[in-house]
């Protein structure tokens, strides 16, 4: 593993990160639909967002193009933890198999 996939692997737990950002905006009041789109979470969410989509591009002109949308992936298993840890949601049996058939589909794509 080179330190652009390396890279890519960073992104995508900063993607899901954001992701927990906007289901956190979301689950709160706002005062007003202006506020329900610019508050500090969504904007930072979303800042986020264009950076991991800058890192990520130029992480694809280092890596073998197979390898990025497999770590791409790897967004779902990122934001199950992270949903747990930081949102306090049960990680279900349907999540759980769901993740795991995602695991084993990136373990069968890179093997050589």
């Amino acid at each position: 593993m080179n330190k652009y996939m390396i890279l890519m692997l960073v992104c995508t737990a900063f993607s899901a990160v954001s992701q927990i950002l906007l289901k956190q905006s979301a689950n709160r009041q706002h005062a007003s639909p202006l506020k329900e789109y610019l508050n500090w979470r969504v904007i930072v969410a979303y800042g986020i967002f264009g950076t991991v989509l800058l890192a990520n591009t130029y992480a694809y002109t280092q890596v073998d193009l197979k390898y990025g949308p497999v770590l791409d992936t790897l967004t779902y298993v990122f934001v199950l933890f992270f949903s747990w840890l930081i949102l306090k949601e049960k990680i279900t049996r349907g999540k759980l198999i769901g993740n795991l058939i995602i695991v084993a589909g990136v373990l069968i794509y890179t093997l050589p």
